[in-house]
């Protein structure tokens, strides 16, 4: 506690005033992965990153991470674009002409959380099919596929969605990927994979990166998210696809020159951050596990497989309520849709965190 006379603001003479100090309060911030902050050591290989000019394909540190992560998924090249929606929309376009169909989950990411991106960009009419778990199966697949005549569209692409955001990261299930695959192979169907968070299927099913993505056309995958980097996605595919996407990423603004700064904090996420998922997705089960023993929540425990947890808020309670009430504790949230509120689990919050914000909602 301190005391002054008077002190000067901004030219105003203020009377004096009593004032007690009060340690600032630890924000616990889950309202998305995407939130996680450079890691001291991510800042220094930053920091000390060869560079060059990437749209003249000679930043090493870019180059480099190109190779690791096609190396990850056993694919023949791989593209770095500034997110994860220039990625998926490149590969959409990429192979598609206007006019085709493309069919995915009613709550996908490539539609509903990028702008309608697919008719925006590719000129491609969507079909939203709805599903259980963001799953379109084969059978969805084969009975939404238009006949071949004079009047009706085209039918050419399906993209799903590992692990699915709006549906709780929960994760597909392999041995559907793969009758969607064949499905596919029947009609002639172009197959993406938005695989923003297919780090965390992997390390929670143990099947590997490339059994994962190995049905797909194209994946798109993230670095942003759980593994911690500032900034950036990578796109995957065969050498021919990967060229025409350089192109089209430039077209899209996605050009940069000395990247390697920021690649190299991609570099380092895909070389030490990817097993640590596990702790983000015990702490996910944690934090329902808690939620769901307060009045105010009801979770769906089968649908926490990974990092992301989707609460019900009961009664006459609004998730943005809820949220702006969680904020006044120092707890960060998203509404997520007219009863429901997110939580994501992340390397910036850890199990005491965990505790705490537990703590903080249940004596809100």
């Amino acid at each position: 506690m301190w005391e002054r006379g008077c002190f000067q603001y901004l030219g105003n003479v203020v009377p004096a005033r009593r004032f007690n100090y009060i340690p600032a309060m630890k924000i616990i911030d889950m309202r998305s992965d995407t939130v996680t902050r450079p890691s001291e050591e991510m800042r220094r290989v930053m920091a000390t990153a060869e560079v060059g000019d990437d749209v003249l394909g000679d930043d090493p540190t870019v180059i480099e991470l190109e190779k690791y992560v096609a190396g990850l998924f056993e694919r023949e090249a791989a593209l770095y674009v500034p997110s994860g929606t220039m990625g998926n929309q490149i590969c959409l376009k990429v192979q598609s002409e206007p006019g085709w169909e493309l069919l995915c989950d009613r709550q996908c990411h490539v539609v509903n959380y990028e702008v309608a991106g697919p008719v925006v960009h590719s000129g491609l009419l969507v079909n939203l099919i709805t599903t259980e778990r963001g799953m379109v199966t084969a059978e969805m697949v084969r009975e939404s596929i238009r006949p071949l005549n004079l009047h009706c569209p085209l039918t050419k692409m399906v993209a799903l969605e590992n692990s699915h955001n709006h549906h709780g990261g929960t994760i597909l299930p392999q041995d559907e990927i793969i009758k969607v695959r064949e499905v596919c192979n029947e009609f002639g169907l172009v197959f993406h994979l938005d695989g923003a968070r297919i780090w965390n299927a992997h390390v929670a099913t143990g099947l590997s990166l490339p059994e994962l993505t190995r049905p797909f056309d194209s994946v798109s995958v993230c670095l942003s998210k759980g593994l911690g980097a500032p900034i950036g996605s990578v796109v995957l595919g065969t050498r021919e696809f990967i060229e025409k996407c350089r192109r089209e990423r430039k077209l899209f603004g996605g050009g940069m020159r000395q990247v390697g700064i920021i690649a190299a904090a991609g570099l380092y996420a895909v070389r030490n951050n990817i097993e640590r998922l596990a702790e983000d997705h015990a702490n996910a089960r944690f934090m329902a596990e808690g939620l769901n023993e307060l009045d105010l929540f009801n979770v769906d425990m089968s649908r926490v497989e990974t990092n992301i947890v989707i609460v019900d808020v009961t009664g006459d309670n609004s998730p943005a309520d809820v949220c702006s009430k969680m904020e006044e504790t120092g707890v960060r949230a998203l509404p997520f849709g007219p009863k429901q509120i997110r939580f994501v689990l992340h390397l910036d919050v850890s199990r005491s965190d965990c505790e705490e914000a537990l703590k903080r909602i249940g004596e809100m």
